[in-house]
């Protein structure tokens, strides 16, 4: 599980450059849904630190609010998911 974690945050991260260096050179994009969907699938951390080390998406407020959200919801099941395991 940790494993997966670490390697989709490492994606979200990485898609949030590629998608700022090809924005620059006005190539084709990635799609918004895509960055949200790898964001939502456990990607959330990395996106928000691509998006503030890339300053891509940030003046975006569906952006900044969605993927800071989708981060508190992830931070919470970590959490939970923590408590849980500690519990047992």
């Amino acid at each position: 599980m940790m494993i997966y974690i670490v390697i989709i945050n490492i994606l979200a991260y990485m898609l949030f450059g590629i998608d700022k260096r090809k924005a620059k050179s006005h190539q084709w994009r990635i799609s918004e849904f895509t960055l949200f969907m790898v964001a939502g699938i456990g990607g959330s951390f990395g996106a928000l630190l691509g998006m503030n080390r890339f300053h891509h998406k940030t003046k975006k407020v569906k952006f900044k609010v969605g993927i800071s959200c989708i981060c508190i919801v992830h931070l919470l099941i970590f959490i939970w998911f923590f408590l849980m395991n500690k519990a047992l």
